[in-house]
């Protein structure tokens, strides 16, 4: 099992410091990548919970984000570059890019740029974005009810550019002629490409077999999850004219993570339960049955609130030396 570390860019307080110790942590334990969280604006009104939808349109979640609106966080893709020049072996990623927010054209140029500041470590992760008051923000409404066309058109531009010399695009979010866009990205034929989890299995077989996709990024996902997902994207994927398999793909998840000192409450809540955050035998024991599933890399996410970047460095270390040794032992 793999470890990828979330860093806490989207808090109330963080500095650019704390995000440096834990980025040399992980490179210091070999954790496999290193991510950052893609979150532009906190709307005033959802200090009040009065937002449109649900924090990432997830059931049972208030209507409002876990950072206050009068928060410093830190946005997240400058970030990338960042981490580029402070690491050298993990691999470099946010987590996920919304599309909308961006041009296509010029999101798989800088990203090709950011592959050879990073001697071929980035990940590339892209999803939709969900919240109606970012995307105006972003001035992007007028994409709001056509976000996924966004993202397909944003895959076909990004790999059009990366592994044509010239290239051009006819579509209904970018449409230009026959152009050379500088750098090839460092990895061939271009970086991997993971998603954000879906509602929908049979449009995330489609775009696993169109586009090659390498991953698979969820948010705080069971065990359970993970098995049902991994078995309706396969049953899909049987359906489909192509040779991939759910095998193929890194199945991560993004997963709240702390280890207390006591047994945690791990009542099942849907997304809000406490599934890494537990007791060093329970967090043992969820990993145990996550590696089952066929979660492939656990993205460890510390908390909003309440934990300290001191302690996350502490745990981190023993899920490291103590804990995952275990896991690797099954």
């Amino acid at each position: 099992m793999k470890l990828a570390l979330y860093l806490p860019n989207f808090r109330d307080k963080v500095t650019v410091a704390e995000l440096e110790d834990l980025t040399a942590l992980a490179e210091d334990l070999d954790f496999d990548s290193v991510w950052t969280l893609d979150r532009i604006i906190v709307p005033e009104t959802s200090d009040t919970e009065q937002m449109q939808h649900a924090f990432g349109m997830i059931e049972g979640f208030p209507k409002g984000l876990p950072v206050s609106s009068r928060g410093e966080f830190l946005q997240g893709m400058p970030l990338i570059p960042w981490l580029a020049a402070k690491t050298s072996k993990v691999r470099i990623g946010m987590s996920i890019i919304d599309t909308p927010y961006r041009s296509p054209g010029v999101l798989a140029a800088e990203l090709a740029t950011i592959d050879h500041l990073a001697n071929g470590r980035l990940n590339v992760a892209v999803g939709s974005g969900w919240m109606p008051e970012e995307f105006a923000a972003a001035s992007a409404s007028h994409i709001y009810p056509k976000r996924h066309k966004h993202v397909r058109e944003t895959l076909e531009i990004m790999q059009g550019i990366w592994t044509n010399d010239l290239f051009e695009y006819h579509g209904e979010f970018a449409d230009f002629q026959r152009s050379g866009f500088g750098a090839k990205p460092v990895q061939k034929p271009h970086p991997p490409i993971f998603f954000s989890g879906l509602k929908d299995a049979r449009r995330s077989a489609s775009r696993i077999a169109k586009y090659g996709l390498s991953g698979w990024i969820g948010i705080q996902d069971s065990p359970e999850d993970i098995r049902r997902w991994r078995t309706e994207i396969q049953r899909e994927l049987a359906e489909l004219d192509t040779d991939r398999t759910i095998d193929d793909l890194e199945i991560s998840s993004m997963i709240w993570f702390v280890i207390t000192d006591q047994d945690a409450d791990q009542t099942p809540l849907g997304k809000g339960t406490n599934l890494l955050v537990g007791s060093e035998a329970q967090i043992t024991d969820q990993l145990k049955r996550y590696k089952e599933a066929g979660l492939t890399m656990p993205f460890l996410w510390p908390p909003f609130q309440d934990v300290p970047v001191a302690k996350t460095l502490d745990d981190m270390k023993r899920l490291k030396e103590e804990i995952l040794p275990k896991i690797e032992a099954m």
